[in-house]
């Protein structure tokens, strides 16, 4: 064996034993992983940790009342879920027919229909600024991703189930979205 051969073999061994001596890793925990959205022709992302499943095109059941946002009723796994209406949350007016619906993480469960899915994104953690704004609407967006094509504001869904408890009456609630 030649002392190239030996040498790179002694380089090769002593990497691998200190491979164990060192913490391991951590690949993807400073990703970021986002639901890319349209909501009344608007571009959003949802962070997908706040959210606990996707649907399109379920029968939403209306419901009369005071409140717009309130769409109806859509049943998931033998439970009846309330189902809003994202475009009228964030301000925007009532969508049309919104296409899917994404149901919250925590209680109480809602159902946050929208117009069009972009897609899922994973960016850096470190790519979303983090902010607030004071209306409603503005209270649920958290930040922004800057993308390629424009930045997309972040909905904050644990801020828009407070949004909603103010709408249906429950402004005060020491229940965790």
């Amino acid at each position: 064996m030649s002392d190239s051969l030996s040498i790179q073999l002694a380089e090769l061994r002593e990497a691998f034993d200190r491979s164990f001596a060192e913490p391991p890793a951590r690949q993807g925990a400073d990703l970021e992983d986002l639901l890319a959205v349209k909501v009344a022709r608007r571009r959003y992302v949802l962070r997908l940790r706040q959210v606990a499943g996707l649907v399109p095109d379920r029968p939403v059941t209306p419901l009369p009342g005071p409140v717009p946002a309130l769409l109806g009723v859509a049943g998931f796994s033998g439970s009846t879920v309330a189902v809003y209406d994202l475009a009228a949350v964030l301000g925007h007016g009532t969508a049309q027919d919104p296409r899917w619906l994404v149901l919250t993480r925590g209680a109480p469960v809602v159902a946050l229909a929208f117009d069009d899915l972009d897609g899922h994104l994973r960016v850096p953690g470190d790519a979303v600024v983090e902010h607030t704004g004071g209306r409603a609407g503005e209270r649920c967006v958290r930040g922004m991703v800057p993308r390629p094509d424009g930045s997309r504001p972040v909905v904050d869904v644990p801020a828009v189930v407070q949004v909603i408890r103010g709408l249906a009456g429950h402004p005060h609630s020491n229940e965790e979205p």
